[in-house]
């Protein structure tokens, strides 16, 4: 016979502790009001430079600086999107050269060519001046994170961005789009895809930046289709893969709003 020593729990401990649960659980949060105050502090020249900090990123600098102002190629004329009301030259610039280095990915990978290209007016955020072009150049030009996307549209809804283009009076950067008007520049009149009128039942690919592609500038037309494809390639990187390319940019004055 095994004998089993039955151990005696001390009740008194057990409860303690519920007492003590209780007393917390019962326990009324009071909400404290913090006041949270802000100060602005501008950075200038009246504080004084760390000569050991400004020692140790020195050399990170200097190769930052080589790396943007290294040439890569030359603009002949000053292309700026204040200059011209259907078009400007750096507008068709944007547009042409995303046209350009766009298409030979989107046809690698989806057996595909991109009929034209749309940009916006408001993405183009400085000049390309006369003389040198430099990596630093791209990043004035684009400062956004903005990536090359194609969207399917159909005939129709080319028709319809057409429209919005004429509506809108802006100089676009357009490509492989030919619009022509009346002589309000109001009506629309015929749209041709590389010299071809527009068959309304067709998929046309277009390439555009992510966020027009998602509706930005009231694009609705690009955001409603379901056809998309992310190239993942930043149009900052595009514009300097194409200065790497070629010895001297172009000045590309095509009309893309004709008027009849």
């Amino acid at each position: 016979m095994v004998n089993v020593k039955k151990k005696r729990v001390n009740t008194s401990y057990f409860v303690i502790l519920l007492t003590l649960i209780s007393l917390a659980s019962c326990k009324t949060n009071k909400n404290t009001i913090y006041e949270v105050q802000g100060k602005r502090i501008n950075i200038n020249e009246q504080y004084a430079t760390d000569d050991a900090i400004e020692k140790f990123i020195a050399p990170y600098r200097q190769h930052i600086t080589n790396d943007l102002d290294s040439v890569l190629a030359y603009n002949p004329v000053t292309q700026e999107k204040s200059k011209g009301k259907w078009q400007t030259n750096i507008g068709n610039f944007f547009a042409e050269t995303t046209l350009e280095l766009s298409n030979p990915i989107f046809k690698k990978r989806e057996n595909k060519e991109i009929d034209f290209c749309l940009l916006n007016h408001g993405g183009i955020r400085s000049i390309i001046p006369e003389g040198n072009v430099t990596t630093r150049t791209a990043f004035e030009i684009m400062p956004f994170e903005n990536s090359v996307m194609i969207v399917g549209l159909t005939g129709k809804e080319v028709k319809t961005l057409a429209s919005y283009f004429l509506k809108e009076k802006k100089p676009h950067p357009l490509a492989g789009l030919t619009i022509f008007t009346d002589e309000n520049e109001t009506i629309l009149k015929n749209v041709l895809v590389n010299g071809n009128t527009v068959d309304d039942s067709k998929i046309y690919y277009v390439a555009t930046s992510d966020y027009l592609a998602n509706g930005g500038d009231n694009m609705t037309f690009f955001r409603d289709s379901s056809i998309k494809y992310y190239l993942d390639y930043k149009l900052r990187n595009l514009f300097i893969d194409y200065f790497k390319k070629v010895d001297t940019l172009p000045n590309i004055t095509t009309e893309r709003v004709v008027i009849q």
